[in-house]
């Protein structure tokens, strides 16, 4: 991608009948830059340059568009694969164990997980990291967006990001986005315990298809699963983890309780009492049934 950005711009360059000299003059940096792009030679462009570029060039905002994929081309090829699946997918499942997806995050939420990297090396990459980030929100505005199933460990609403405005923000952001349609926010409260995905984030797409694969992360590591068996036991503990979370509008009522600063822990309802309102709630769907040990059984018709 590194390559193509660069044969734009020269392409874009030479129409414009520019020489290195001269669009490195009016993009504010030196010839040897431009010929570093133009041969995918040197450190990749960053988004503030990919927008001049594309301005002086007159490029109608395609160096803008292409610059996200220039910019993965610094990641893991793994990492890179997990979001190529992405953007292809029909539905994501994720577990969330410390902060808010990105893809439900805040600006300003973003920045201030982001800014928490010990191995950033300056603002220009902070800010970066939070257009890309951002960028990927889109799908979600699209016409082809993915359903999208989010589990949140209670960490992730009790453990404040920023300022105290910032995280009731988020928490605001995350209210709004679960009454979008396709969008499904699930709590997992601490009093449920230990759990098969403690240590780490836990997403599982569905591709065209129904091909899936899973993706596992922690504070320094992440891998991409594509083997079909070890992804079956991947998407089994995750339903496990929406069994045992509070159903969806119980877990907005305790989302919308900590943004305003108000929740108890004894206001969180029983086991039993959980059980009872999920069935309830999936009754009155006509959706699944829970029985016994969590497992799940469609309801059966009665014969004519």
């Amino acid at each position: 991608m590194a390559a193509l950005f660069g044969s734009r711009v020269r392409r874009l360059r030479t129409a414009a009948g520019l020489t290195q000299a001269e669009l490195g003059e009016r993009t504010h940096v030196v010839s040897t830059r431009i010929t570093q792009i133009e041969r995918a030679s040197g450190a990749k462009p960053t988004f503030e340059l990919a927008c001049t570029l594309d301005s002086v060039l007159e490029a109608d905002s395609l160096l803008v568009d292409m610059w996200p994929y220039v910019y993965r081309e610094a990641f893991p090829d793994w990492s890179r694969a997990f979001m190529a699946y992405s953007e292809r997918a029909v539905s994501i499942r994720e577990y969330a164990a410390q902060v808010v997806p990105g893809l439900l995050q805040t600006r300003d939420y973003a920045r201030a997980v982001l800014s928490l990297d010990p191995l950033l090396s300056g603002e220009q990459q902070l800010e970066e990291r939070v257009t890309a980030r951002l960028g990927r929100q889109e799908r979600l505005r699209s016409p082809d967006r993915p359903e999208l199933w989010v589990v949140l460990d209670e960490a992730v609403l009790r453990r404040p990001i920023g300022s105290h405005s910032l995280m009731r923000a988020q928490l605001y952001r995350l209210l709004k986005a679960a009454a979008e349609p396709g969008i499904t926010v699930q709590v997992l409260p601490f009093d449920q315990g230990g759990h098969e995905a403690m240590g780490g984030s836990l997403t599982l797409l569905t591709l065209p298809g129904d091909d899936e694969v899973a993706y596992k992360e922690g504070a320094d590591f992440g891998q991409l699963v594509e083997e079909p068996k070890d992804v079956k036991h991947y998407a089994l503990s995750y339903d496990r983890l929406r069994a045992a979370s509070l159903p969806p509008l119980m877990s907005l009522d305790m989302i919308r309780s900590v943004m305003e600063g108000n929740h108890r822990g004894a206001s969180v309802p029983s086991r039993s009492e959980r059980r009872r309102l999920a069935q309830e709630q999936l009754q009155q769907s006509g959706g699944w049934q829970l029985r016994g040990g969590g497992r799940r059984h469609t309801r059966r018709r009665p014969r004519p």
